[in-house]
């Protein structure tokens, strides 16, 4: 069976509807989303407007497929309480680069929850649904299914939600971008164009420079700056790991004192020996 959502805000849309939605109504509307029966939908005005394709049942008397009419609003969230949240967002940094590049914060829902509001729907009071169908229930199959569409396109275009709570894509960037922390984002996302200077040849031309003076044989090769002077490395510690993993006293030593031991004082033998060589 189709998955109609992967993202966190897609699958958290499909929650909130189990919640107040019986699960048969669910499933026999996932089937029509994924057989096909919707046949088309449109987004205006925060409401979606979608064509489904009924059954055939002789027992009602319907031979000829039907065609519904079903219509999903989200409760709008007003222009006052939109001015505060996005003053809200306007406030993080974190939030207002994600926006601007068209990415979805996880924690977007706090910009909300200040105000006892909800960008995703919370309960069944945020629906307003319809159907041409002569199902009394609500949600119909047909509804359903048209809500398992949206997660699906919520997927694919996360402010789609914005759109639905009456706030256009275009709109949010727009007062965004009008606060001071979205100028300084929005200028730092907004690639510049640098000028392409034509040049002769990839490779640097060496230049000619005036001396002030004669020049000894000593500065020539020397140079007139002191090269820095090189720090002596430090010797590198061995950390012996075989040598440890053995333990003070392994099956093969059978000697009194520790195995660990006397393999330390032999390294530092060794370490004296080869200096004093040099």
């Amino acid at each position: 069976m189709a998955q109609f959502s992967h993202t966190w805000w897609g699958k958290r849309f499909l929650a909130a509807l189990e919640q107040f939605t019986d699960a048969g109504r669910l499933g026999r509307g996932r089937s029509y989303a994924s057989g096909g029966r919707i046949l088309d939908y449109t987004l205006a005005n925060g409401t979606v407007t979608a064509k489904v394709r009924g059954s055939i049942n002789p027992y009602f008397g319907v031979y000829k497929e039907p065609i519904y009419r079903t219509t999903i609003t989200i409760k709008a969230i007003t222009a006052t309480d939109w001015k505060k949240i996005i003053h809200h967002m306007a406030s993080r940094a974190d939030w207002v680069t994600k926006l601007l590049m068209n990415e979805m914060p996880d924690t977007i829902q706090d910009a909300f929850s200040r105000w006892g509001l909800h960008l995703l729907p919370h309960s069944e009071a945020d629906f307003a649904t319809d159907c041409s169908c002569p199902d009394y229930a609500n949600p119909c199959k047909h509804i359903a299914g048209v809500y398992y569409l949206l997660a699906s396109a919520l997927d694919r275009e996360p402010f789609l939600m914005f759109e639905l709570r009456g706030l256009s894509r275009d709109d949010l960037r727009t007062e965004l971008v009008r606060s001071p922390l979205g100028q300084i984002v929005a200028s730092a996302l907004t690639p510049s164009d640098v000028a392409v200077e034509a040049v002769e040849s990839y490779y640097t031309r060496p230049t000619k420079e005036s001396l002030s003076g004669a020049v000894s044989h000593k500065e020539f090769w020397t140079g007139s700056k002191r090269l820095p002077t090189r720090a002596s490395a430090s010797h590198a510690r061995v950390p012996a790991l075989l040598i440890k993993k053995q333990g003070d006293y392994p099956p093969f030593w059978h000697k009194d004192v520790s195995f660990i031991d006397v393999m330390e004082e032999f390294y530092v033998r060794v370490r004296t020996k080869n200096r004093q060589m040099k």
